[in-house]
Formats: structure tokens, C-alpha cells, sequence
């Protein structure tokens, strides 16, 4: 690697790491003022209070890259700018794409820190903190010393299972493997409902799934009227196809889950029948891998404005600005194209990719343009 090459890029990494720092002191400063009442009336020891932020970190960090590489790059930039280095660099024969490798280089690192990142640990950290939120700060010390050490039950389950099912269940008891408030809709392939199974209670055993205190209805799909009076059984064995383990899965959302994880879910639930459900998480699926380009594709953008030799006063503050703006329009991108994406106006992949898309054809507008 070049003198030069260096120079940048130790200045760069410098300042990328002091802004992540700062963005992740100001959220902790945010959430612990909103937290503060919770913590002092829950007396939640420190220690618990660390963890729970600091399983907020890898989160932090993949949402905050795009931006935190902009303005580490402006400002970098803009400082050269300023000392007449640009100008220097220029009259000695360094054309665009020689200046800015540094910035490119590091944009390439970052993107692929920030797919991993996001791939190995922002799922389970996220679940950490919502565990922690929910079960040791939420709560009073005397429950969160009852609680200590037992699985805790999950409330309000809805998901789309195998066979064109839907579930609805109020709580699901892993530690004695029960499900309280047990409804369960089957539906054609046309999402019409073919029979519901409403329950009290259902429990686990070596057979399978015992209901208690059930009805079962079952109805013409063509007009919603029962073909048959309704069915009732003080207990009753049913296969859902749905095993304990399956259930505590549920307790995922799409962002707990990386891109295997939900590879894995939209392939176990393409019988559903539940297109909508499955065009969403497809999107989100082409979103995991999309997000991470973000960071390049930002400095690809902004790169150009704080190369301009022209008026130099003040730049490095109009960098902050410009480095808002281009952040700011690039996240208002990017959440249209996911929007029109699970409305169905665009492909998944088409509405995940939009935003790098037009930004990366911006990025060479302004290149061609200024340069």
C-alpha cells in the first residue's frame, strides 16, 4: 500500500470509530433517559444494565455505518481540501479514481464488516435485549428473583404453519410444553378457510398434541358455511404438524433472524398459501443482503462534493450537511422501495436494491460531472 494510500486511510478508520462511538453514546444516553424510571424502580442491578447495552452494539453498528462512513470520508476529504492537498495531489499527476482508492478501499471493508456483523450477531443481539428488556428490566426485583433460572412462557403467538394453518395462540408454557388459548384456522390454497379448531388448553405428549376443551368447525370454502354441525371433545389428539421446538422458533421476528435463518423460514412456509406474508419476508430477505452495500455505495456519492477545489471555506462543516442530506435521502429511498415492495408494485429484489441502484447511478452522474 502507498505513503499516501495510508495517510488516508489512518485518518479515515480514525474517524469512523470516533463517530460510532459517539453515535452509540448518544443512543445509550436516549434509552437510559427513557429507561430511568424502569431501572430505579426496579432497583435493576448495573450489572444487567451493562449487558443490556452492550448487547445493543452490533445493532448500533449496522445501523449507523452508512452514515458514520460518510462523514468519516468528508471529513477526511474536506480536511485535505482545505490544506490545498487536493490541489496538491492533482498537480502531480493523481487522477480521481487514485485519490479517492483509499475511500473506496474502505468502503469495501466496511461493507463487508457490516454483512457479517449482520449476519452473526445483530440477530442475536437483538433478541438478548429484548430478553433482557423484558425479563429483568420491565420487572420487579422480586419477580425477576422468582423468574431466575425457569423458562418463561411467550405470549400472543401468530404465525403461518405447514399445511395452509394458522395459528393464534394467548401463551405457550415451554417448561411444561402447553399452549392456553389454542385457535387454529385451515385454509385452502386460495386462503379460504376450511375448518377452525378452537381450544382451552392443548398439551405435549409422546403421541403428539392433546386438546382440551375443543370445537371443531369445518365450512365450504366456496361460501363460508359450515358443511357439518360443530364438533366438541372434552379431549382430543390432533396432529398440527407443529412440534414444541417449531413453536419457540415463532418467538423469532425477521429481524432476530439472519439470512440462512430466514431462507429456512420462507422455504417452511411457501405451502401456506399466505402470499402477502411471504412477498414481506422475501423483501426482507433481499433487504439483509442489500443494506450492507449502503456503505459504499453513500461514499460513492458523496466522495465528488468534497473533492470540488472550488470556495473551500467552510467546508469541512458544509460536509456535515451534505453528508446528512445524502444520508437522509438514501433511507427515504430505500424505505419507498421496501414499501413498494410489500405492496406488491415491485419485484422483492427490485425494491431491496432500489436505493443502491439510483444512488450508485447518481454517484457516477456526479463523478462525470465535476471531474
Amino acid at each position: 500500500m502507498r505513503i499516501l494510500d495510508r495517510y488516508i486511510l489512518k485518518s479515515i478508520i480514525t474517524m469512523f470509530l470516533g463517530t460510532i462511538l459517539l453515535f452509540t453514546f448518544l443512543y445509550m444516553l436516549i434509552d437510559a433517559a427513557t429507561h430511568l424510571d424502569d431501572f430505579l424502580a426496579n432497583k435493576v442491578p448495573y450489572g444487567i444494565i451493562i449487558n443490556y447495552y452492550a448487547s445493543f452494539f452490533p445493532v448500533i453498528f449496522v445501523q449507523t455505518s452508512p452514515i458514520a462512513c460518510l462523514l468519516s470520508v468528508l471529513f477526511t476529504y474536506s480536511g485535505l481540501n482545505n490544506n490545498n492537498e487536493i490541489i496538491a495531489l492533482r498537480a502531480s499527476g493523481l487522477n480521481y479514481q487514485k485519490i479517492t482508492r483509499p475511500a473506496i478501499m474502505f468502503g469495501l471493508m466496511v461493507t463487508a464488516l457490516v454483512f457479517l456483523v449482520n449476519e452473526r450477531f445483530a440477530p442475536q443481539a437483538a433478541t438478548i435485549a429484548q430478553d433482557i428488556k423484558k425479563g429483568k428490566i420491565e420487572i420487579s426485583e422480586k419477580e425477576r428473583t422468582q423468574r431466575a433460572d425457569k423458562p418463561q412462557p411467550i405470549k400472543y403467538l401468530f404465525f403461518y404453519g405447514l399445511n395452509n394453518k394458522l395459528f393464534f395462540i394467548d401463551e405457550y408454557d415451554p417448561g411444561t410444553k402447553t399452549l392456553n388459548g389454542v385457535t387454529v384456522i385451515g385454509q385452502d390454497g386460495q386462503q379460504r378457510m376450511t375448518d377452525k379448531i378452537t381450544a382451552f388448553k392443548a398439551i405435549w405428549t409422546a403421541q403428539g398434541w392433546k386438546f382440551l376443551n375443543c370445537q371443531i368447525a369445518r365450512y365450504n370454502p366456496e361460501d363460508q358455511t359450515l358443511t357439518d354441525e360443530i364438533q366438541f371433545f372434552k379431549e382430543k389428539m390432533i396432529d398440527l404438524g407443529e412440534s414444541p421446538d417449531d413453536l419457540l422458533k415463532q418467538k423469532l421476528n425477521v429481524t432476530s433472524m439472519n439470512i440462512r435463518q430466514l431462507k429456512v423460514y420462507i422455504k417452511r412456509f411457501k405451502a401456506s398459501g399466505a402470499i402477502a406474508a411471504l412477498n414481506n419476508l422475501k423483501v426482507d430477505l433481499q433487504q439483509k443482503i442489500a443494506y450492507p452495500f449502503a456503505c459504499i455505495v453513500i461514499i460513492f456519492v458523496g466522495l465528488p462534493f468534497a473533492l470540488v477545489t472550488g470556495k473551500r471555506k467552510g467546508l469541512t462543516f458544509a460536509s456535515v450537511g451534505i453528508a446528512l442530506a445524502i444520508g437522509f435521502l438514501f433511507y427515504v429511498v430505500n424505505a419507498v422501495g421496501l414499501a413498494l415492495g410489500k405492496g406488491g408494485i415491485l419485484p422483492p429484489i427490485a425494491a431491496a436494491w432500489l436505493a443502491p441502484m439510483l444512488f450508485t447511478a447518481a454517484g457516477i452522474y456526479f463523478i462525470k460531472k465535476m471531474f
